[in-house]
């Protein structure tokens, strides 16, 4: 490592000792590859409303590889060093030059462009970028704001009191500092929520999305049938989340190839659950696609 990037990480070690524990959004991946900006490549894939890239960052080509497969949400971990969104996982991952606007940003704003005003050609769909801050929330929020202000063009956007779709939502997790977020009258991302912020009348202007550990709240892994009590409960929440208009993404549910993975998301999806979290981006699009022909 470069004496720079030492520096980087030293300095985001000293950020966290002094910043309150970000929320966690999501299990670490068990292999990491060195990943590098690519230029985003076919444009004709169809698109799969339910599939999120956990750590997307992590693969060989970030971005490039999920809407290969047919993503539609993909997830970025962040740090605010030296007036620099990072992006990685850990302090120690830290690399200089790999910026959200490098990895994600630019190329998405290029894809679009290219695209006439869509991610996937023919499709409606919202790219779905989750941006999980590790350090500094509202450091790290403010300087988020800032950056995303020239992406606008390409971005779902809240202003004063309306949302404005478009190609790209943005969704903030982690550390959100969600008081400076809602005193917004123009915002260029959206809250993550929790499980507890269910019913409470949280709008979704703010709140569109509702993410938690599937551990937290359900027993079953996968093996053998779904307990009764626990379908119930995953059914009610899903439709509680969605008279709301909201939608939902459970971290933490089983991603070892499977029987017991695969029974999850049949699980997931019978109950209309929005988001399917996953590091295996071939494993997921080749059981979504499957689950579609069987259902046509």
């Amino acid at each position: 490592m470069t004496r720079r990037a030492l520096a980087l990480a030293a300095a985001v070690c000293a950020a966290l000792l002094l910043a309150p524990a970000p929320a966690q959004a999501g299990g670490r991946t068990e292999t990491r590859q060195p990943a590098r900006a690519h230029a985003v490549g076919k444009h004709d894939v169809r698109p799969l409303s339910r599939a999120h890239a956990h750590n997307d960052y992590e693969h060989e080509r970030p971005l490039t590889d999920a809407l290969a497969h047919g993503f539609t949400s993909v997830e970025a971990d962040i740090y605010l060093v030296g007036g620099e969104l990072l992006v990685a996982h850990d302090p120690e991952d830290i690399v200089p030059g790999r910026t959200l606007q490098s990895l994600y940003l630019d190329p998405l704003l290029h894809r679009v462009r290219a695209n006439h005003g869509r991610v996937y050609r023919g499709s409606d769909l919202s790219l779905q970028l989750l941006v999980d801050i590790k350090n500094t929330g509202a450091a790290t929020y403010t300087e988020l704001d800032r950056v995303l202000r020239s992406y606008r063009s390409i971005l779902t956007t809240y202003v004063r009191g309306k949302v404005r779709d478009a190609a790209v939502t943005v969704v903030v997790s982690g550390d959100r500092p969600r008081e400076l977020m809602a005193a917004q009258r123009i915002r260029y991302a959206f809250y993550d929520g929790r499980a507890t912020d269910l019913n409470t009348g949280a709008p979704a202007s703010l709140v569109p999305l509702i993410s938690d550990n599937w551990t937290t709240l359900f027993t079953w892994q996968g093996a053998g049938p779904i307990p009764a009590a626990e379908r119930a409960k995953l059914r009610q929440f899903v439709r509680d989340a969605h008279r709301g208009g909201q939608r939902v993404r459970f971290w933490a549910t089983p991603d070892v190839a499977g029987p017991e993975r695969d029974a999850v998301w049949r699980e997931l999806v019978a109950a209309g659950v929005d988001h399917l979290n996953t590091d295996d981006l071939a494993g997921l699009e080749a059981f979504l696609r499957s689950y579609e022909r069987a259902a046509a």
